[in-house]
């Protein structure tokens, strides 16, 4: 009996760990930035980037800011796929983190904001958000830590606790969003407040709130990378200003 149990004990083992080592190779086969968003990593005469104890930090060189972001990567994406949009977010006078995930996955490390902000004292209003997979760990973190509001680009909350909490949201979507759109993106309308704008950027995907490609069940953009970007931007800095006059 004794034998039977350490052979059952020995193979439950080894299958588990099977398992583990197959999920961390599915997870860490992640889609890689392109060379634009490792080209938007490098300082210029407006934004400076910086890493900073294992994120990245952009600051717009000639202000004082005090409004700070956060934002976590989508789901086995390299999460410097997302400096470049974030970039011009930084250009309008916002600090902005780009935190890595563990394991390509940011449910693994949902208290990441709290390290960015502990790091910068002097910056007074916090936003998290993230982008699809991304953009449910910020909602996370949001409904158990101080903010002022929650960013989503092609995401939405597990659940309705930014609705009971009343933390302010907005959601960014594109058009042609083959992944995080449709009934799942109506749905979330009842997870948020009522007042909650919902954005969409025409001829917008999936892929496009990042710099890494294509992605699988995603839909072609109708427009460039670069425009969606700046849309993106556009409405998150418009957020920023609402929430905070």
């Amino acid at each position: 009996m004794k034998r039977f149990l350490r052979i059952s004990a020995t193979v439950t083992a080894v299958v588990l760990l099977g398992f583990a080592l197959v999920f961390v190779f599915w997870a860490n086969d992640a889609s890689a930035a392109d060379s634009a968003a490792l080209q938007a990593l490098n300082s210029d005469a407006n934004v400076s980037v910086r890493e900073e104890n294992g994120w990245f930090v952009f600051s717009p060189v000639n202000a004082e800011p005090k409004t700070g972001f956060v934002f976590y990567p989508g789901g086995k994406v390299d999460y410097r796929a997302y400096a470049p949009a974030l970039k011009l977010i930084a250009e309008r006078g916002y600090v902005v983190a780009l935190v890595p995930a563990p394991l390509n996955l940011a449910f693994f490390d949902v208290n990441a904001a709290s390290d960015v902000k502990a790091a910068h004292p002097e910056i007074t209003n916090w936003f998290v958000g993230g982008h699809s997979l991304g953009g449910v760990a910020a909602s996370a973190y949001a409904s158990a830590h101080e903010v002022r509001g929650v960013v989503f680009w092609a995401s939405y909350p597990e659940d309705d606790s930014l609705r009971t909490k009343a933390i302010p949201a907005v959601s960014i979507y594109g058009t042609r969003d083959g992944l995080a759109a449709g009934e799942q993106l109506d749905a979330s309308r009842d997870l948020l407040l009522p007042d909650t704008q919902f954005i969409a950027i025409e001829g917008g995907n999936h892929a496009q709130f990042g710099s890494y490609g294509p992605q699988a069940g995603d839909n072609d953009a109708a427009i460039s990378p670069i425009e969606q970007w700046q849309q993106a931007a556009d409405a998150t800095v418009i957020f920023f200003e609402q929430s905070t006059q």
